[in-house]
């Protein structure tokens, strides 16, 4: 299947790795243009050079008001098709661990600067009438996680504001759409590893081995299939899906809507 998205602009955020490099380069072997969003000007300068004719980049925290200023002014008078939204986590902590003020950080890491984002790029896109907006969340919105009481609880506020969008511009041509990850191959898992090694005084190693053996597949995902999936949602195929919330998570969640 054509995704139908050959020089058309997209942008995605926390470009260099995991999720949003897997995203990026299925982007670009369908021929379209990306502005690339991270924190590592080396690794974004590898993938211009890479791809000289099709990725431009904004060095910067995307979480942060300056580096969605340069963004906008970027994309400038362009038509943009799509987003993916896409950015760390806060730590892994058990609800008992946390200070109030984690709190107010994960608001801002999690949730502020999303709503933000999309309060400036909706105009961009009414315009055009059309736009895809995909966002990457957790599972943890569907079957909580052990030790992310802070991912869980803001990103379900971000569940909530995406499918309440959703409905208002239902008609506008715009979609917008969740993608909730279980365990996959990715440097954020690290965080996750860690924690359960420190608890029960493991191996990082055998951590994530006693997490794998829990998985129905045995197997922790492949960022490159969840890439080709948010490719597919950003194309005009996706066209009838909006306000969805989307799990990747090779069976891990155990209810009948999961």
């Amino acid at each position: 299947m054509q995704v139908q998205i050959e020089n058309q602009l997209f942008i995605v955020c926390g470009a260099t790795s995991g999720f949003g490099l897997s995203t990026l380069e299925t982007l670009v072997e369908n021929g379209a243009k990306v502005i690339a969003v991270a924190r590592g000007r080396e690794k974004l300068d590898k993938l211009r050079t890479q791809h000289p004719l099709q990725v431009e980049y904004i060095c910067g925290d995307i979480t942060h008001p300056d580096t969605q200023v340069k963004l906008t002014e970027q994309i400038n008078d362009r038509k943009l098709s799509g987003i993916l939204i896409n950015a760390g986590g806060p730590p892994a902590l058990k609800f008992m661990e946390t200070q109030k003020e984690d709190w107010d950080q994960a608001y801002r890491n999690l949730l502020r600067w999303k709503v933000a984002l999309v309060k400036t790029l909706v105009p961009l896109m009414e315009k055009e009438k059309y736009g895809r907006f995909v966002f990457i969340e957790s599972s943890a919105v569907k079957q909580p996680i052990p030790n992310l009481v802070l991912s869980t609880s803001l990103r379900l506020a971000v569940v909530g504001f995406v499918k309440t969008v959703s409905q208002e511009m239902a008609q506008s041509g715009i979609t917008f759409n969740i993608l909730a990850p279980g365990y996959h191959e990715t440097p954020a898992i690290n965080r996750l590893l860690d924690k359960k090694a420190e608890q029960e005084r493991i191996t990082p190693d055998l951590a994530k081995n006693k997490i794998t053996q829990t998985l129905p597949m045995g197997r922790m995902g492949n960022p490159d299939d969840l890439g080709k999936l948010a490719v597919w949602l950003l194309s005009p195929n996706s066209g009838y899906i909006t306000g969805q919330t989307i799990s990747i998570d090779g069976g891990q969640i155990l209810g009948v809507f999961g």
